[in-house]
Order: C-alpha cells, then structure tokens, then sequence
C-alpha cells in the first residue's frame, strides 16, 4: 500500500513504528518505560508490530512509586510475560532508603519528584543509553515543547532551549558519553488518537479504564481514590462513585472522573464531548505550580 492512502491512524502507526525502528538502530542498549498504562501499551503493542516476527528487542522498565493501582501492575506482569520481555522494576522506596531522602508528606503524599532520582539510577545501572516513552503532545505544554529524540545531558537534566532539529523524518541519536536521550514514537498522537487505535487493533487494557465503583473523596472537584496511601481529614467524606480513569500513575495525585463508560466506544465518545484535557481533568500534581511539569521535566524526569 502507497504511503499515499494511509489514513490518519495508519500514519500515525507508520511513524510510531519508523521511530522505535530507529531506536534499535541507532542505540545500544534501548528501554521502554512501561507502566501498564494505556499509552505505555500501546507503545508495547507498536513495538510487537515493528519486530515482528522476531522478539521485542527492548528491555522494559517500570519506576514503581509504591502507591500504584493494583490493576495497572496486574495487568502490567500479565503483558510482560505474554510478550516475553524482560520487566526491570525499581521502587522508590528503595531509593528514599538508599539515598536517605525525605518520603513525601501531607494529605496527598504524591512521590512522582522522588521517581526521578530512581529512574536517573536506573538509567545509569543498566547503561541505558535511550528511554522510549508514552509521553503525548497534547497531555501538558512542557511535553509539547519535546522533540522526538530528546537529548538528556550526563546529569539526565532536559534543557528546552537546547534541543536538535528534527527536518522531515531525521532524528539524530548520536550522543555523548554519559548522556541519554529520552525517545517519544507517540509524540505526534493525541488521546482520542490512542483510543481509537486501541479501537481498531482490539488492544486489551486495565479495567480501570472503563466505569467501575470506587471509594473515593472529593478535592477540590476532583475524586482520588479512598487508598492507604491517602491521609484522611476528619472532614473528608468517603462516597461511592461509578468512575474510571483517564491516566494510571500514583494513587495519590490521579482522580478518577465519573463515568458510565463500559467499553472502548463508550470512552471514545465520552473523549469526543469533553473540553477538558486529560491531565487537566485528571491529575493534581500538576496544579502544584504553572511550571510544574517542565520543572520535573528539566530535573530528569519522564
């Protein structure tokens, strides 16, 4: 088939594919970060498409912050073993141990700064010199300003104005000694796009993406999951709730919306009507400061 009557998904599919084609070309020793979130899966189901028939040539890395929800990890060792990869889990209670850092605190003890120094760690364990992650354009405006290849200097710091050009399909992997780049095939797709591929090639997902009853607590209009993880007020009120989740990540700072959503065209058609971002609607974390995200971002992280 002519590139030339590929529809928009199928573009998108090719260009995913292309990248992570050009990862293992151009890199040594290549990892995916895999969560068992919805993007980080459908990274894992590109790479299986790219390479196939042959194995995955990627090790796959999760940085585990302690405070996940059970289905992402269940369904996270249930792929893994499915494809036949080698899952490296580190946690970041390890590192606050190792390193003698501060655990997080307050109502909301969120350890997504504390993920950088364990994925910064990890990166230098193995020598990994790349990183392929699910990060999207549309999530946040810090994610927005990433090139495909994104050069991390040998302190794993991100520097915005510092990036390579990228003309056409070129992407320039040469690195330094003790440098990595952080590599994002998905860079280019927006949420509605991941779920209407995961529509079209049938991708099984957690089932925290699809309504379900949760105890949760309202914060600020936003519903976090009632967890161990979570310091409850005495004013706090435990409810019920059908909800789901657009994003996994930690329990701490990721709210549920309410939804009645049972299936992938269920979520499609509840994306299609909302005017909310994904990590708008989804994430407190974000809302600690305007720079938020491209603090952590320039710190090493994600």
């Amino acid at each position: 088939m002519s590139i030339n009557n590929l529809d928009y998904l199928q573009h998108l599919e090719a260009e995913a594919i292309y990248i992570l084609r050009e990862v293992a070309g151009q890199f040594e020793n290549p990892a995916l970060l895999f969560s068992g979130g919805k993007d980080s899966i459908t990274l894992a189901h590109l790479a299986k498409k790219a390479f196939y028939p042959g194995k995955i040539p990627f090790t796959f890395v999760h940085v585990d912050t302690g405070h996940n929800f059970q289905e992402a990890l269940d369904f996270r060792d249930a792929l893994v073993k499915e494809l036949g990869v080698t899952l490296v889990v580190r946690k970041v209670e390890d590192t606050i141990k190792a390193k003698n850092l501060t655990d997080a605190t307050g109502k909301f003890p969120s350890r997504n700064w504390l993920q950088t120094y364990t994925l910064l760690d990890t990166i230098e364990e193995f020598q990994f010199d790349a990183c392929i992650g699910g990060a999207r354009r549309d999530e946040e405006k810090a994610r927005a300003k990433e090139r495909v290849f994104s050069i991390r200097n040998a302190f794993g710091e991100w520097e915005p104005k510092l990036q390579r050009p990228e003309l056409w399909n070129i992407f320039n992997g040469k690195i330094h000694k003790g440098e990595n780049v952080r590599v994002f095939p998905i860079s280019n797709w927006t949420e509605l796009d991941v779920w209407n591929f995961i529509r079209k090639e049938n991708i099984e997902l957690p089932s925290i993406y699809f309504a379900h009853e949760r105890e949760v607590i309202d914060f600020n209009g936003q519903w976090i999951a009632n967890s161990p993880y979570v310091i409850l007020e005495h004013n706090d009120i435990i409810q019920t709730k059908k909800v789901r989740y657009r994003t996994v990540g930690d329990m701490t700072c990721t709210a549920a919306v309410e939804s009645s959503a049972q299936t992938v065209e269920d979520v499609i058609a509840e994306i299609m009507a909302t005017r909310i971002s994904e990590r708008g609607e989804t994430r407190i974390d974000d809302r600690v400061t305007e720079a938020a995200m491209e603090d952590r971002k320039k710190g090493g992280y994600f």
